[in-house]
């Protein structure tokens, strides 16, 4: 064996460039290895983000548990194979001083450097996603009952498993469950949900963390300082949060950021010019511009910052990611904090002072919409622009609390930052449901006006004002329902859910576990068609009892009042099984008089004996309460066997 040190002097020269004697030709030894490579992880220890992964193997490996398939889950990047490979280090290790299972690799051991490089006999490589059908598993597996030719284990690598066919791994499943003592299988995927449960069940299972922002600049800087690189702390933050958690991404973008600016420092403009990022400043001025109402403002910054070659969905990403920052501000406090410069913090704490929970979580929700309709646009740049038009119209809205002092006030008004003028739009379609109510303050939603290129938030017309009728109780919404004939809307608002609070243009409820999934739609489409106004429909704690429930509550209160009526009480003496099923005023007002009270013999097929001439058996007919129908001191049938005399009671 040759030793490495011993080369010839013409080795490592290129025949390719110039003369190979020559003293200015190029040395090349070796091609350039990306930093993602260059910078894998050789041990555990060098891993990151990643320890819990790490103190759960160590334990096995140290108490002798190690189970025979593992399974690393995790998106792009985060070091699935690369932890793959280190457990194939760790289950063969094998070195002058330990000869066993060890997550311990320094000094690295006989194996280390063939199966890093993917080249040892006993360590298996499969890539799921080029070799997906059932020949190639069984091919695989053909190998499984040989024993290893060097090593402790033959470890079974599959990358991307989730690629393989339901036959493949129907294949797999035998050999998974029950393999041979001398095999381990090593899985890896980014959709752990397309992996079959029974795959899943025989595996120890690993979910590999994205790394936060914060590790992964730290990491970044680290790289940069063993390279002598020099690029921005700004810059290292970019990178970190637009690799999304994944560290190959962050080394690629900074393997290409560092060639950027040649021998100078990398700056942060230089990153997001090669990433087609916004600048973080700018995107702090547009939402503020957008957030305080001003159109106009708002759209100049997004125009400008599209034309110097921001991307229109990037845009609204980093809108989106500044909206969230905004949220995590608001809701964590003086414990807030950001991941890059120190003015963003403050930029993001002043920007959250100017919105409330609630108006965040709708800007939100306008731009997650804005940024699905960017991307079905034909044209980009402008939906993106209309996203932001949009947020600004939404920003001007008055929140419900504003809503709700201005409806104290006796008045309508714009709500902050909105201005005067234009015609209000025209409310949603309006109904033909009769009007069922004539007492109560006015509405709460609100309407758009339009005038100057600005929006104006308006309450809802008063009352007298409504297109359509005015339902400010639960009282009233139901009957409408019955006057609209909404037989199935209705049983569902009378059974299934406990009302909370009930306003002209608000619906909460409670919903009980029977309520269908489409109730919250099919109540609000109906409510704004009949009123012809916006409603809110949303789910609220409420303890309150449902109308089903209140109905049947009084039922036996008023069943119970009539059971103390003495000629009640006697009837229900002399036949032990009967009850009560129908109670009724018989004089036209339904103010007192003569009542109805309709009895049924309870069946009772286990107690009836045949044998026994007095038991009259399990029927109905033995008493037949239509003898006894609306009787009073006049008409009682000639055979009273009750005295139906007495029957007139008073209210």
């Amino acid at each position: 064996m040759t030793d490495s040190s011993d080369t010839l002097p013409d080795e490592g020269l290129d025949p390719n460039t110039g003369s190979m004697f020559s003293d200015n030709a190029p040395a090349t030894n070796g091609a350039y290895q990306v930093l993602a490579r260059k910078y894998r992880p050789s041990r555990f220890e060098d891993m990151v983000g990643q320890e819990a992964m790490v103190r759960t193997l160590t334990n096995a490996f140290k108490t002798g548990r190690i189970v025979h398939a593992f399974m690393l889950t995790g998106v792009r990047g985060v070091g699935k194979t690369t932890t793959a490979r280190l457990l194939a280090r760790a289950l063969n290790y094998q070195s002058d001083d330990h000869d066993g299972p060890s997550i311990k690799l320094d000094p690295p051991g006989r194996h280390c450097q063939a199966i890093m490089e993917s080249r040892h006999p006993d360590i298996l490589e499969l890539d799921a996603a080029s070799r997906t059908g059932v020949a190639d598993m069984r091919e695989l597996l053909d190998g499984v009952r040989y024993a290893p030719v060097d090593a402790r284990y033959k470890v079974y690598i599959i990358d991307e498993v989730h690629m393989l066919s339901t036959a493949a791994f129907n294949a797999l499943l035998k050999t998974l469950e029950e393999p041979p003592e001398h095999v381990k299988f090593i899985f890896a995927t980014t959709e752990i949900r397309k992996v079959p449960v029974t795959v899943l069940s025989r595996c120890q299972r690993f979910n590999l963390q994205r790394l936060t922002a914060d590790a992964l600049a730290s990491h970044l800087g680290n790289i940069c300082k063993t390279e002598g690189a020099k690029v921005a702390a700004d810059g290292l933050a970019l990178i970190a949060r637009a690799a999304e958690g994944s560290a190959r991404d962050a080394l690629s973008i900074l393997d290409q950021a560092i060639v950027q600016a040649e021998a100078d420092e990398v700056t942060a403009e230089d990153i997001r010019d090669m990433l087609g990022l916004a600048d973080r400043t700018r995107i702090f001025d547009l939402l503020d511009a957008a957030l305080e109402g001003r159109h106009k403002d708002a759209l100049k910054e997004t125009t400008a910052q599209l034309q110097a070659g921001a991307e229109a969905q990037v845009l609204i990403k980093d809108l989106l990611d500044a909206v969230a920052e905004l949220a995590r501000a608001q809701a964590l406090g003086d414990e807030y904090s950001f991941a890059g410069p120190a003015d963003w913090a403050e930029r993001t704490k002043s920007l959250a002072g100017k919105a409330s929970p609630a108006q965040a979580s709708r800007y939100w929700k306008v731009l997650l919409q804005g940024f699905e309709d960017c991307a079905r646009a034909p044209d980009p740049s402008v939906a993106a622009e209309m996203v932001v038009l949009r947020l600004a119209a939404a920003a001007s809205l008055p929140s419900p609390e504003e809503a709700a002092r201005i409806l104290a006030g006796g008045g309508d008004g714009p709500a902050p930052g909105g201005s005067g003028g234009g015609q209000p739009s025209k409310p949603p379609a309006q109904g033909n449901g009769p009007s069922t109510g004539s007492n109560g303050g006015g509405g709460s939603g609100t309407r758009a006006s339009r005038g100057g290129g600005a929006a104006v938030a308006m309450l809802q017309p008063a009352p007298e004002d409504a297109p359509g009728p005015v339902l400010r109780s639960l009282g009233e919404i139901c009957a409408a329902m019955q006057t609209d004939k909404q037989v199935n809307l209705l049983f569902d608002v009378e059974h299934y859910t406990r009302p909370a609070e009930i306003a002209y243009g608000r619906f909460t409820y409670t919903p009980l576990p029977e309520l269908s999934a489409d109730f919250p739609m099919r109540m609000k489409n109906w409510l704004e068609e009949t009123t012809g106004v916006e409603w809110k429909v949303d789910e609220a704690h409420s303890d309150k009892k449902t109308l089903a429930e209140l109905r049947e509550d009084e039922e036996v209160a008023r069943i119970a009042e009539i059971k103390t009526i003495p000629e009640v009480a006697e009837a229900l003496a002399a036949f032990p099984q009967a009850r009560i099923v129908k109670v009724e005023r018989l004089d036209d007002d339904g103010q007192g008089g003569v009542i109805r009270v309709d009895f049924s013999r309870r069946r009772n097929y286990d107690a009836y004996d045949a044998s026994d001439e007095d038991d009259l058996g399990p029927v109905d007919e033995v008493f037949d309460p239509a003898a006894y129908e609306n009787v009073d001191c006049d008409d009682a049938p000639v055979d009273d066997p009750w005295g139906a005399d007495d029957w007139d009671q008073e209210d």
